[in-house]
């Protein structure tokens, strides 16, 4: 099982690089989001890999004017992970860890882009994600994640998007989640996952803010860092969440995050959500790894102003947001506050599924 990896000096087993382990669930993903100043363009991507399941798909959604057009794709992967197209969607190792290409071609939605994402600095290695449910494996995976600059052309039905001066985030994440066909026998635990990303741009920062928090509130991934974009580069380990939502909702009014004994990010969305089912998260069909044969494609649109902002596969989304960081003095910085909260959480008052806060 010989593919175009075994010619590069990447192995690390004594197998081909068609082989992960012996996890059906394995993957192999990027990310990407941008966004213009003033929130006008939101656009994001992603690409997945699952050498088990034989499968590579990828979707690019734009949201403006408060409609979120969405691009899917998936083929066989035929097990040449190096191959990073799918249909219409591309993405392109110009640089590595510095600078990544998204293209995409032709499709139902008319949505043309090509983009170049050049990283602000050097990437952040976020801690091992590691997490059971039971004695069942549920994720082991490691991430490293980058703020960055955008350049080139975005538009929807021959309409050109302004992007210049967009800023946004990438990650690369690999390892183990969920993933392809729901297991047919699950386990034993209800479903509980509480989760917050926050990465942001600064003018000469790029601040990253996370943390898995058990039912109990109980973080078992958390950490914050500063990167002073060409200078040093602060982590804090247990970074402390003051959190408040809109009564009756999962939605987060602000956060308020203490990073450190001299350093705190305060953030505020704008009301403006990205609906991450559009990149295929807890998609009923486009869910990631699904099986859809030789080769799909698929285009909808969003109406973020008629969705139910409430319904279980909305659930994750990117709020857009602006953020306060005070450390050696006041910033004002702009990125999106991820939000995935599912199941009970003591200290949101959260105690079902997908009941809100009081």
């Amino acid at each position: 099982m010989l593919t175009w990896g075994d010619d590069y000096p990447i192995h690390q087993t004594p197998e081909p690089v068609a082989f992960s382990g012996s996890d059906r669930n394995f993957y192999d993903r990027y990310f990407f989001n941008g966004y213009t100043p003033d929130f006008s363009v939101f656009f994001a991507a992603a690409l997945g890999v699952y050498p088990h399941l034989d499968v590579i798909d990828a979707a690019f959604c734009v949201l403006v004017d408060g409609k979120q057009h969405n691009v899917r794709a998936s083929r066989r992967l035929n097990s040449e992970r190096m191959k990073l197209d799918v249909g219409p969607i591309e993405v392109r190792v110009i640089e590595p860890l510095q600078k990544l290409g998204v293209r995409v071609g032709d499709n139902d939605g008319g949505v043309r882009a090509d983009l170049v994402f050049d990283a602000h600095h050097r990437p952040i290695e976020e801690p091992r994600f590691t997490r059971r449910n039971g004695t069942r494996m549920f994720m082991d995976y490691t991430r490293m994640t980058q703020n960055g600059a955008w350049s080139g052309d975005l538009s929807i039905g021959g309409e050109k998007l302004a992007v210049a001066g967009a800023f946004g985030t990438r990650d690369r994440s690999w390892g183990i989640r969920p993933v392809g066909a729901p297991d047919s026998q699950p386990g034993s635990d209800a479903f509980q996952f509480f989760w917050l990303w926050a990465p942001f741009n600064f003018e000469r920062y790029a601040v990253f803010c996370h943390t898995n928090d058990d039912e109990a509130g109980k973080p078992w991934n958390r950490r914050a860092v500063i990167d002073h974009i060409g200078a040093a580069r602060i982590e804090y380990e247990q970074p402390i969440f003051d959190l408040k939502y809109r009564a009756g909702s999962r939605r987060l009014q602000r956060a308020n995050i203490a990073l450190g004994p001299d350093a705190a990010l305060n953030i505020e969305p704008t009301g403006a959500h990205f609906y991450m089912s559009g990149l295929g998260y807890t998609h009923p069909t486009w869910g990631h790894g699904r099986d859809h044969g030789a080769f799909e494609t698929a285009y909808d649109v969003i109406d973020t102003h008629a969705i139910d902002d409430n319904a279980p596969a909305q659930m994750h989304i990117q709020a857009l947001a602006r953020a306060t960081l005070k450390n050696d003095g006041v910033q004002v910085g702009i990125g999106v506050l991820e939000q995935f909260l599912i199941g009970p959480h003591a200290p949101s008052g959260f105690r079902a599924m997908l009941d809100g806060a009081p």
